[in-house]
């Protein structure tokens, strides 16, 4: 008896030690776990006093890991609302989480840019936002794109011709037939470097050549006044919109009737609120600080904040400029 109740306790302890290293070694893949919504107000900072709005915005953020060996074999023991996502979806063509932390913290200052370019102009602020070219913001693993053009490389010109904009992009690759060759010139490191790209076809349109890249439009911005933001650590594109609403707040214009108002939306130079990822986590986010409405880009995201939304009453915007209308009309005074 003496004798297996010690096997029992070597065995026990040996699997404890077992448990413990799992639980710390990371596994290839990553999890998204979601975070509490956190309102803007000490985060932006704008210049030209103004008497704030009533009310708050909040940003949602979620916590991007690699997931825990045991968490991988065990599902169980992954934090409640948590998302397992393959490698290749977060760290495309073996970029390192150096690598992917460095593009979200440039992808993050894009992001507050375009939102005072954004919310500015709506108010009537004189702006300047003079387009550059095309940046490149993602290349995917799997395209043969992935051996000539790296993040941040901006395009100027295709097949010799300038290109100053996404829609200038779009039309010149519009007549390119799927697997032929483009030449293009892109701006890297301040210098102009021609690089030769073979398209793929469309997954959604086998008659259409697509590069394999994410792109936005990178500009020379001016700015009436200062407007800073500080997030801290926190990276990525998706905070576009709440941005552009609470500088709007803080410069008088009424956008929450007093209400907790959380957002999320990549913004586009012209207003659009572009999808993001993560949309399941962000929603339980919001709805665990309390929030009174939850903006999301309008589609697919929408679709699945509501099916995560648990009572939260979810608002689907196309643009800024839709988001403040939507405010307006179908948010009740708090």
């Amino acid at each position: 008896m003496k004798r297996f109740a010690g096997t029992a306790l070597v065995l026990g302890v040996l699997g404890l030690v077992a448990a413990f290293v799992l639980w710390w070694l990371p596994a290839d893949d990553f999890l998204f776990v979601p975070d509490r919504a956190k309102p803007l107000e000490d985060k932006v900072e704008v210049e030209t006093q103004r008497t704030a709005a009533a009310g708050d915005v909040l940003y949602v953020d979620l916590f991007v890991r690699r997931i825990r060996l045991l968490e991988q074999l065990l599902p169980f023991t992954r934090p409640e609302g948590a998302t397992l996502q393959p490698e290749e979806a977060v760290a495309p063509a073996g970029e390192s989480d150096a690598e992917r932390r460095l593009q979200n913290a440039a992808d993050m200052r894009r992001s507050e840019e375009i939102a005072a370019v954004v919310a500015l102009r709506e108010l009537g602020y004189d702006v300047v936002a003079t387009p550059r070219g095309v940046l490149v913001t993602t290349v995917f693993g799997d395209v043969p794109a992935s051996e000539v053009l790296d993040p941040g490389d901006v395009i100027v010109a295709v097949g010799g011709a300038p290109v100053r904009t996404t829609t200038e992009l779009r039309a010149r690759l519009a007549d390119v037939r799927p697997g032929a060759d483009v030449e293009l010139t892109v701006r890297r490191n301040g210098k102009p470097v021609p690089v030769t790209v073979r398209t793929i076809a469309d997954p959604d349109d086998a008659s259409r050549a697509v590069v394999g890249i994410l792109i936005d439009q990178d500009a020379r911005i001016e700015l009436p006044f200062e407007v800073d933001i500080d997030l801290g650590r926190v990276g990525g594109p998706s905070a576009g919109l709440p941005f552009a609403l609470e500088i709007a707040r803080q410069l008088g214009r009424d956008v929450t009737k007093g209400c907790s108002i959380a957002a999320t939306g990549a913004l586009t130079l012209d207003g659009t609120v572009a999808p993001i990822g993560g949309v399941k986590q962000k929603t339980i986010g919001a709805r665990r600080a309390g929030v009174d409405y939850f903006l999301v880009p309008a589609g697919e995201n929408a679709e699945d904040a509501q099916e995560n939304a648990g009572g939260l009453e979810i608002i689907p915007v196309e643009s800024f400029q839709q988001a403040l209308q939507r405010l307006a009309t179908d948010v009740e005074k708090c």
